[in-house]
């Protein structure tokens, strides 16, 4: 009996491994997928009697997955007629599609819903994502109360970690946490829509890259990640891998979640005590915030943050150059990585070293070109700049589901053209983002530190995502893991309010969306967490000001 008191910890961890093992084995092992990439085609799309699309390009990054507008061959619905149980999951895509329509993708046809909220409504259709929608909430108030009370007992110095049970309990949350997203992600089918046009890219760009942007469903979305998708599909070809398509799909994101906590580890463990380092792996590991959008979902946000957060550690090692080049990779893989280049700048500018600023825009140069290079056969020189401009500008609304200050108005999907106080939205939206970026910049300048680059980027993704238009409910995902790191290299502990609430705002956010909600549930939801995102920016301004400026730090303990 002593000697299980004294391994309880390592007793619980193997048991709790063997019994992630099993449950992956099992599930993989039963798994009844399919290899049909088209099955999911218009299961997520729903027409009211007028003809309206009701599921307005959702989690779209202006065309791209997460909701997208009908091609410009299709016609809407004029039958008056509502299409029900749109489940698009692999037992069969029971959802009706509009009369001379299309799977997706392409331009111009979809307009916002006339309440200017979601897709919900009357004419909503059903969503098998429904049923898992209590066991997430359920999980998700399990792993708050479990991070509070944790917390607590830190506080209280009742966890004690050595460097022994260190390795192994970072061994077992790593196989713990990906083993259960296999499982998950297998059993989740995932954002129909979503994944049925990853299905057509990774197909498109296995069969050539030289023409996946000419053969792809609505393909605009820039060539970084069609990398990855092209090894996907290749992959898929192997007959004994085909019907595992859907849970393929989401493997890189769900590597990036494992790397990217392992990451936050290792940048934690060299500033931070050993307790604080584990448990700071734990929670970006198992927080509901980032497996509802890799894993659930079936979204590439984790992926995209793994590279911001890449680029902002090598940053403050000194590797700027480095640095640049992996900032290039995150704008080349999703427009809104534009909103990080403005840190990379702020370091060359601070170290006012011609050399560097040279090395690092060659480098950053020749890392576009090596990228974008196979895609441009024969297309004009300027078909990057075409794609960027036409997916920056294809939906322009103030709000598009991203909760932040103009859904708090009540303007979600309400023109950002149209005027308000002397300006309109998208004018508004440019110039909260000037003043933002001068902020930040004077912020960095005062500090005069490279430590800094992490909160400077925290600052940049709140504060566009709050103040800016043409957001989507995923393009803060970011935040989740700069709020860490910002913590560690700061080491003031107010930072963990921004921990915890961005990642709060994040899954309230991302669950609304994927689980449809609508009526009192959703104007709920996107009432709070609009306002705890203007809350959070606005604070998370006055404690960088008292950080940097006046040099007040709470310190962790």
């Amino acid at each position: 009996m002593r000697a299980i008191k004294k391994h309880k910890l390592k007793i619980s961890l193997i048991f709790a491994l063997l019994i992630s093992t099993f449950l992956c084995v099992y599930t993989i092992a039963n798994y009844k997928g399919s290899n049909d990439v088209n099955q999911n085609r218009m299961g997520q799309f729903n027409f009211d009697g007028g003809g309206r699309n009701q599921f307005p390009n959702n989690g779209n990054e202006g065309g791209m997955p997460g909701g997208h507008s009908l091609d410009s061959n299709s016609q809407p619905n004029q039958n008056n007629t509502t299409p029900t149980d749109a489940s698009g999951d692999n037992t069969g895509n029971k959802g009706m599609t509009p009369p001379n329509s299309h799977d997706g993708g392409g331009q111009g046809q979809a307009r916002a819903p006339s309440n200017g909220g979601m897709w919900g409504g009357s004419g909503r259709t059903s969503n098998t994502n429904s049923n898992y929608a209590p066991f997430v909430m359920v999980y998700s108030l399990m792993f708050l109360s479990l991070s509070v009370g944790i917390y607590i007992l830190y506080r209280n110095k009742k966890i004690k970690i050595d460097s022994k049970t260190a390795k192994l309990l970072i061994l077992s949350l790593i196989g713990i946490g990906f083993l259960l997203r296999i499982v998950l992600g297998l059993s989740f089918r995932g954002f129909s829509t979503d994944i049925s046009l990853f299905k057509n890219w990774a197909n498109s760009a296995a069969n050539s890259l030289s023409q996946f942007y000419s053969n792809a469903r609505s393909s605009d979305y820039p060539p970084a990640y069609i990398y990855v998708l092209c090894l996907v599909g290749k992959l898929v070809k192997v007959s004994v891998l085909s019907k595992y398509f859907t849970l393929i799909i989401k493997l890189p994101s769900i590597i990036a979640d494992i790397a990217t906590a392992y990451l936050i580890y290792r940048i934690a463990s060299k500033y931070l005590s050993q307790e604080i380092s584990v448990l700071l792996l734990t929670f970006y590991m198992f927080n509901p915030a980032v497996f509802i959008n890799s894993t659930l979902w079936g979204q590439v946000d984790s992926f995209f943050t793994f590279i911001v957060a890449c680029a902002v550690f090598f940053m403050t090692e000194g590797k700027i150059a480095l640095s640049s080049v992996i900032f290039t990779v995150g704008v080349l893989m999703k427009p809104q990585g534009i909103i990080y280049l403005p840190v990379v700048f702020f370091e060359l500018v601070r170290r006012k070293e011609l050399k560097t600023i040279l090395k690092s825009a060659a480098c950053a140069l020749i890392t576009a070109v090596v990228i974008i290079l196979p895609f441009s056969i024969n297309k004009g020189v300027t078909w990057i700049f075409q794609l960027f401009s036409g997916t920056l500008s294809e939906y322009p609304y103030a709000s598009m589901n991203g909760f932040n200050f103009y859904s708090l108005i009540g303007k979600n999907y309400v023109n950002d053209s149209s005027t308000f106080f002397i300006f309109s939205y998208h004018v508004w939206g440019m110039i909260f983002i000037i003043l933002i970026t001068l902020f930040t910049w004077f912020i960095y300048i005062k500090g005069n530190d490279k430590l800094y680059a992490s909160a400077a980027a925290l600052i940049q993704i709140a504060g566009v995502f709050t103040f800016s238009t043409r957001m989507h409910e995923r393009y803060l995902f970011p935040a989740a893991a700069l709020a860490i790191l910002a913590f560690i290299y700061l080491r003031d502990k107010r930072i963990l309010l921004f921990v915890t609430g961005f990642s709060a705002t994040i899954y309230l956010n991302t669950y609304a969306i994927l689980f449809q909600s609508s009526g009192s549930v959703y104007n709920a939801i996107i009432s709070i967490t609009s306002l705890l995102n203007v809350v959070l920016f606005i604070y998370l301004i006055k404690i960088v000001w008292d950080i940097i400026i006046r040099k007040r730090v709470q310190m962790i303990e």
